[in-house]
């Protein structure tokens, strides 16, 4: 059931909508109400059960692609990038299971076979191959994984799950911008955008933002001269 679920949710996400947490005017029509324009609590839509699966499967899928790559990579860059995969997805897959068990939501057991497939096709590579096979890799699904957390967060249903979405979706557009920057690296271009910090290592995405050092203060104007 969840492998059909699956290969047939990115067409379903793709709808646009007005984001609203608890949509109303999105409710399944036996949605339990908490009160006339609010649903009870883990009530949820078709789209927020596509998207506990395409989030578990996903998440799990990434862990277990960056735990490869630590294996396999020899580069310091792309290290920093797994390791942060491992700590910032390992975190997302704990959050949305706590609000699976609590919406009473099945998830599946792990990565979709399309991503064992991906994992399959990795450990056959090495050296310069598997990097930039593992990166490029990591630009499409963070590409999907972004229009999964948009849609959750426009189309859902489940309050607590839209919450979540949107919490995750600057973390794993970061993601993105750091696997699109690494991938230009590696295949000797000159990145157009830096991201706001190295994948190599990663920094707590719940940490400040670095700031540049401030500019020194403008000279004082010189007083005119007495005639």
């Amino acid at each position: 059931m969840f492998p059909r679920m699956i290969a047939a949710g990115w067409v379903l996400l793709a709808a646009p909508a007005l984001a609203q947490i608890g949509n109303p005017g999105n409710l399944a029509p036996d949605t339990a109400m908490q009160d006339a324009a609010t649903p009870a609590p883990h009530q949820r839509n078709a789209h927020d059960t596509l998207s506990y699966q395409l989030l578990a499967a996903g998440g799990m899928a990434e862990v277990a692609l960056a735990q490869l790559a630590l294996d396999r990579t020899g580069s310091d860059e792309l290290r920093g990038f797994a390791e942060m995969m491992v700590r910032d997805h390992s975190d997302a897959n704990q959050r949305l299971a706590a609000l699976a068990e609590a919406a009473n939501v099945p998830l599946p057991e792990g990565p979709d076979p399309e991503h064992q497939a991906m994992q399959e096709r990795l450990a056959g590579l090495e050296g310069s191959d598997f990097d930039l096979a593992y990166i490029r890799g990591q630009i499409t699904d963070h590409q999907k994984t972004v229009q999964l957390l948009s849609a959750e967060v426009t189309l859902g249903q489940d309050a607590e799950l839209q919450r979540l979405a949107a919490q995750l979706l600057p973390v794993v557009q970061g993601h993105l911008d750091s696997a699109r920057y690494i991938n230009a690296r590696l295949s000797g271009v000159t990145p157009a955008v830096r991201p706001p910090a190295d994948a190599a290592p990663a920094p707590d995405p719940a940490a400040a933002p670095a700031t540049s050092d401030p500019a020194p203060p403008a000279a004082a104007p010189a007083s005119p001269e007495t005639p």
